[in-house]
């Protein structure tokens, strides 16, 4: 039995990536802050025959306390995780301030991401072929990363919010064999595409509307969406990092994956993890 965590795990595509691995007799620990779909997302377990396979464990993945509490409670509950899967993400038209007075987007997309990876990596390692996949946006929609407004104080936009923490998730995994060069651990980033999730519901009308019938037409069903992700997680690449666009191999090449953004951008996370974590004390 191999034990999966998946953030984002009681809806879209990280829920219908626990329910295929509960099917054929998995663990999974879906991680998310909703109360509701998480007590759904058990009774799903329990209707599959898999209820003693399946947690819930709550968090607010927007605050720093929150990505903490992941770990620990996952450190306490398991002997080694074979699968860290990263799929929570929500849309944000209009800014909004986490507790610690960060951008949302940046804390639930990248922040979030960077602490529970490097956080779990001792899980990791225990298992016999670890991954941890990164569903986020290599080779899609172009941004930039802001690095002297990383929280978008000036000029805030959802889209360009969002482009940002997809940057931040290229350098997070770009850095990834600097920080572990002797990990058996991989690291994938996966860009599904257009996949029909709930993302549009933050969206206010007509725009929620427009964008849930364009996705009923053109967007990929999750069921399908998580097929190539599944196999990814069941044989990993060879290289400890690779990036992957609706399962088509990307190169790690260019100022996206560049190695010293990289390293500048886990510095800047960690000082700024420090300044919170003091601010706290």
């Amino acid at each position: 039995m191999r034990t999966y965590v998946i953030t984002g795990g009681t809806d879209g595509m990280g829920k219908g990536l626990g329910l295929y691995f509960l099917r054929r007799g998995d663990r999974v620990i879906a991680v998310a802050s909703g109360e509701a779909k998480g007590r759904a997302f058990l009774a799903e377990a329990e209707r599959l025959g898999a209820a003693g396979q399946a947690a819930f464990l709550r968090a607010d993945l927007s605050t720093v306390a929150g990505m903490r509490q992941v770990v620990e409670e996952v450190t306490a509950t398991t002997g080694a995780v074979d699968g860290l899967v990263f799929g929570a993400q929500r849309f944000r038209p209009a800014r909004e301030e986490t507790e610690d007075g960060l951008e949302f987007t940046f804390a639930l997309g990248y922040l979030s991401r960077s602490v529970i990876g490097h956080g779990l990596m001792g899980r990791l390692e225990r298992a016999e072929a670890p991954v941890i996949m990164n569903i986020a946006g290599p080779g899609g929609l172009p941004g930039r990363i802001v690095w002297d407004d990383l929280q978008l104080r000036e000029g805030y936009g959802g889209m360009r919010a969002s482009m940002q923490c997809s940057r931040c998730n290229d350098l997070l995994g770009a850095g990834f064999a600097a920080r572990y060069p002797d990990a058996r651990t991989r690291y994938v980033l996966y860009n599904p595409g257009f996949v029909n999730t709930s993302m549009a519901d933050p969206l206010s009308q007509p725009g929620r509307a427009i964008t849930k019938a364009l996705a009923r037409l053109f967007a990929m069903p999750v069921g399908k969406a998580i097929v190539p992700i599944a196999g990814l997680l069941d044989s990993p690449p060879e290289p400890a990092v690779t990036a992957f666009m609706r399962g088509k191999p990307l190169p790690l090449t260019g100022k996206d994956f560049d190695p010293a953004a990289a390293d500048r951008l886990h510095e800047v996370t960690t000082d700024l993890l420090a300044r919170i974590t003091a601010t706290r004390q």
